[in-house]
């Protein structure tokens, strides 16, 4: 995160870094200059970095969530992310080619450290106009990629530059430069209650081991009918009741059934004995 001087140190960071990997290509006095082409082209050797457009990074738009709370006290600082589009272009002796000879070095520079370094990004902010900058403090580091234009992009690009004649010249964009508010957040309440709490695995509510399966609870062994608890001491008794009944009624009907012939027998006999009398 860093303030609004971000998007200018960035510029004069750059510029900084060009300056100091023109070497050992090119041996002759080369100026740096931050500023969009001229309408009339310098004679001597010049490299100028032009910040054309300063966009909103797609990637990161969406994640500034809600900053304040129901009451409206700041909980967190906004932040703009943004991407910053560079022109460098080159001016030089075109028969000896020292334009081409520069934009090499550029390319050269910015493939081998796409990252701005930290050093430049502080020596930027010691220019009188950058005093107060804290782009070097930011976690965010800000890489430069080169930008494919076409010809009818590129036209367009050097057309919105009134009577500026069109030079040999390079696109990159910069990425991510974070832009926060002033305000500062109400600072967070102090915990004042601790609800840890230290469970072995397999225990109830414990979390379960990392790459195992659930581990399986710890339950005691069925007891026998008779071994109930004394929390429920009639729990068996039915049962026993019931299947103690069922055995006396299946021992009782063979006898049912043996005992009714010998009343019939014991009948007959008494009808004989009243004939005879």
């Amino acid at each position: 995160m860093s303030n609004a001087l971000a998007i200018a140190t960035v510029t004069q960071a750059l510029a900084l870094l060009i300056d100091h990997n023109l070497s050992p290509e090119m041996d002759i006095a080369v100026k740096v200059e931050t500023r969009k082409p001229p309408a009339e082209p310098p004679t001597e050797p010049t490299i100028n970095v032009f910040l054309y457009q300063v966009t909103p990074n797609p990637s990161m738009r969406h994640t500034d969530l809600p900053t304040r709370a129901s009451d409206g006290t700041l909980l967190k600082r906004p932040a703009a992310a943004l991407d910053l589009h560079f022109l460098i272009s080159a001016y030089g002796e075109e028969a000896e080619l020292v334009g081409q000879r520069l934009i090499g070095c550029v390319v050269r520079t910015l493939h081998e450290i796409p990252v701005l370094p930290k050093e430049l990004i502080e020596l930027a902010a010691e220019r009188p106009y950058l005093a107060g900058s804290d782009l070097a403090e930011s976690p965010q580091k800000v890489r430069f990629t080169p930008t494919v234009m076409d010809i009818d992009e590129t036209s367009k690009l050097w057309g919105m530059l009134h009577q500026t004649p069109y030079t040999l010249s390079v696109a990159y964009q910069a990425s991510l430069v974070l832009i926060e508010g002033r305000e500062r957040p109400v600072p967070a309440k102090p915990v004042e209650r601790r609800t840890v709490r230290v469970l072995p695995f397999g225990a109830p509510g414990a979390p379960v081991p990392p790459g195992g399966e659930s581990p399986v609870s710890v339950t005691q062994p069925p007891t026998e009918p008779e071994l109930a608890s004394d929390a429920e001491p009639n729990a068996t008794v039915p049962v026993r009741k019931r299947a103690a009944a069922k055995a006396t009624k299946a021992a009782a009907k063979p006898v049912a059934k043996r005992a009714a012939p010998a009343r019939a027998r014991k009948g007959t006999e008494a009808g004989a004995d009243d004939k005879e009398s």
